[in-house]
């Protein structure tokens, strides 16, 4: 599945709820569904406060392939990108302390998801790809 969307902080809960619907015929665990749904969410919000600024002219582009039992998600931006990635995925750093912003964000997605790959170029935006192992016992439509 591929998604466009204006960088709009209205957008992000159409993201997740997009996601979510998407990855359901995996038949996930609650549990894998909402650390999923709060990864894209966490992922999407990054892409439109930090890398479009808050402006609403930029995009967010995510492209989610479902496996047997696993779900990889990119998700990417075209804004301003990451200075210093390592920095960036330090827990509490946060490039916008004015707008009391937790900088939890890429803590969370490490802690929910099996796999983590940023990659960005500043100027030319940043791309979060993320891979999460489903567990076998279905629980969702059980």
């Amino acid at each position: 599945m591929n998604l466009q969307f204006s960088a709009l902080s209205q957008n992000e809960s159409f993201a997740r709820v997009t996601v979510a619907a998407f990855i359901a015929q995996l038949d996930p665990t609650m549990d894998e569904l909402t650390e999923i749904k709060t990864v894209v969410s966490e992922a999407v919000t990054n892409s439109i406060i930090h890398g479009y600024d808050g402006k609403p002219d930029g995009k967010v582009f995510i492209s989610v392939l479902l496996e047997e039992s696993a779900v990889e998600l990119v998700i990417r931006d075209e804004g301003v990108g990451i200075k210093d990635i390592d920095e960036a995925r330090q827990p509490l750093y946060t490039s916008k302390p004015e707008l009391e912003r937790s900088g939890m964000g890429f803590t969370i997605m490490e802690n929910f998801m099996d796999e983590v790959e940023v990659r960005s170029e500043p100027g030319f935006g940043t791309e979060v790809r993320l891979r999460k192992h489903l567990l076998k016992s279905k629980a969702l439509c059980n």
